[in-house]
């Protein structure tokens, strides 16, 4: 018998697995009074705004795919916001800087999160606003023992706060002490800001309570509070102290939307993911490619398996660069097709790749951005989806998940991040910052995510969904930025491919590349860099290295964050698994 960390669990009246438990444990609760599997989803994700402030908040942003039992059709929750229309090419340059910061006012884009949660609630959900929000606001007002990861992560940038960010260290670092694991915190302005909201959803009716709180959020004191603060400079991660370009006429201008997904067919299942103006469709254009060998060739664990699926996720990821982003001109059709995948494959040798090969989908040129000269550690790369965070803020891998099936067989695949405690100042009225997602831009021209106002950045953030024959049978996401679709696609491939359990396709070690671009500041790249945990065989390092891969050995159970969740169509038996790393993701049901 495989050795699991914990068991696949299996019942039949709903499951939860996210990245905290606090969240896992609060959805479930929604799930047993009643609600369905997008009321509960809304109840964890305002949760995981309180309990994993170093991973998102309510100044960031979050994609979901969501597929209902009345119509398993996938859809798209898009909840991220738009670059500012403050946020020009010539107001960076003016400034003298050619990246958008890491950390800081400047890099803020309009805020998502929130009201996409509340239009999922809107239009999927069946419980009022107040109801779902009593579980965030019991934790805000009432406090919650925080993670050992908060404490450390106040800890690195604690000079930035005490000497630049005084309010992010009033907030964080009470008395000027470094909170600890099992403090108990609390947070009554993001409480105050809840309780607001939560008032719209107990007068009217269930419909009208969630989009007067909508309105409050976009036009009312939330978005004058930040229009008021980033008109004053703050440190950023550029050395310098700058204002930001955020306005409360950009948050009024936005609202949350439903798209179309992007699928793909792999062996028996349809994979579905985002649109192109997030990195999602990386997973399909792998598993297009890896479509077309044996399964005996795409074992994870081998080195031969390692070797091939490290190759693919290089060339998957050299056409993220050359041609995703927030544009009607990526060519996601020819990228998918059959004979695209085919041409790709053709590339792949006997040894390591060090190069960044993107394709010519359709006969078009590529165009890549100038990469800045530093090279990433690929140490720095090492996680397990936790911030690896420096001292002026500059972070990567903040990142959260939560997946919801109910016994309905409505599932959602949701992956809330953004507005890191560390991203930029608190907003003292509000109890939250704003997020960073603009570093994702380039401030070079004629890219596909060259900044331009009204775009969304290209994200990181991929919540998946699968298929079987038309139905919804599996949803799984993790933290961990450029890794995300990597960590996936090793958990997808053991799962769908060689039949392990959601559990123990999750335990099994994980490892990633690192030959490509980072999305996070300062956007390096570490040619040839591979990552594995030393768990695997003390053989695979050696022959991986013989190949000509740049290895570095990670700590035994240190990368990914998965989280998933699985129904039976044929018996409704439902299913959930979660990761084990970083001590925090948990999974319940019944």
């Amino acid at each position: 018998m495989t050795f699991t960390t914990r068991p696949t669990l299996e019942g039949t009246y709903g499951m939860v697995s996210s990245t905290h438990w606090l969240a896992s444990q609060s959805a479930m609760a929604v799930l047993e009074r009643g609600g369905n599997a997008f009321d509960a989803a809304v109840a964890a994700g305002f949760v995981l705004h309180v309990v994993e402030p170093h991973l998102n908040g309510p100044g960031g942003e979050v994609p979901a795919i969501v597929a209902t039992s009345g119509d398993p059709t996938p859809r798209v929750l898009m909840g991220q916001g738009p670059a500012p229309e403050g946020a020009t090419l010539e107001h960076f340059r003016s400034l003298g800087l050619d990246m958008v910061p890491g950390a800081g006012l400047l890099s803020a884009a309009v805020p998502g999160a929130v009201d996409a949660w509340l239009l999922l609630l809107r239009d999927s959900g069946t419980m009022r606003l107040d109801e779902v929000l009593d579980y965030a606001i019991g934790y805000a007002r009432g406090g919650h023992p925080v993670v050992d990861r908060v404490g450390t992560t106040v800890e690195t940038v604690s000079e930035l706060f005490e000497e630049h960010w005084p309010t992010s260290a009033a907030l964080w670092m009470p008395g000027g002490r470094i909170p600890v694991a099992g403090q108990v915190m609390q947070n009554p302005a993001y409480a105050d800001v809840l309780e607001s909201l939560a008032e719209y959803g107990r007068t009217g009716s269930r419909v009208s309570g969630i989009e007067r709180a909508r309105e409050a959020w976009r036009e009312g004191f939330v978005a004058a509070a930040v229009d008021r603060f980033v008109q004053t400079p703050y440190r950023d991660s550029s050395g310098g102290d700058h204002a930001g370009v955020l306005t409360g006429q950009d948050m009024a201008a936005f609202r949350a939307t439903w798209e179309p997904a992007v699928t793909a067919p792999f062996r028996d299942v349809e994979v579905v993911k985002t649109g192109p103006w997030g990195q999602g469709p990386v997973l399909l254009q792998m598993l297009r490619m890896l479509d077309g060998y044996d399964d005996a060739q795409l074992d994870p664990s081998t080195p031969d398996g390692v070797h091939l699926i490290a190759e693919v996720m290089k060339l998957a990821f050299a056409d993220r660069e050359a041609w995703y982003g927030d544009s009607a001109d990526v060519p996601i059709d020819d990228l998918l097709s059959s004979s695209y995948a085919a041409d790709r494959r053709a590339l792949i040798g006997d040894t390591a790749s060090t190069e960044l090969r993107p394709g010519s989908p359709g006969g078009r040129p590529p165009r890549l951005p100038v990469l800045p000269d530093v090279p990433t550690r690929a140490e720095a790369a090492v996680g397990a989806g936790e911030p690896t965070v420096s001292r002026s803020g500059v972070h990567r891998g903040d990142t959260c998940h939560v997946d919801v099936v109910d016994r309905h067989g409505n599932f959602i695949s949701a992956t809330p991040s953004g507005g890191w405690l560390h991203s930029s100042p608190v907003i003292p009225e509000l109890g939250f910052p704003l997020g960073t997602r603009l570093q994702m831009l380039w401030l070079q021209d004629g890219l596909a995510s060259s900044v331009r106002p009204g775009r969304r950045p290209r994200t990181t953030l991929s919540p998946t969904l699968v298929l079987r024959e038309g139905t919804p049978v599996l949803a799984c996401g993790t933290p961990g930025g450029d890794q995300q679709d990597q960590w996936q696609l090793l958990f997808l491939l053991r799962h769908l491919v060689g039949g392990a359990d959601l559990q123990t396709a999750i335990d099994a070690p994980a490892w990633h590349t690192t030959s490509l671009p980072e999305s996070f500041w300062p956007r390096g790249m570490a040619p040839g860099g591979l990552v594995v945990e030393d768990r695997f065989d003390e053989a695979l390092v050696p022959l991986l290295e013989r190949r000509g891969h740049v290895v570095t050995r990670s700590e035994p159970w240190s990368l990914g964050r998965l989280c998933a969740v699985a129904r039976d169509v044929s018996t409704g038996v439902l299913s959930a698994g979660a990761n084990p790393r970083g001590m925090q993701g948990y999974a319940c049901g019944r």
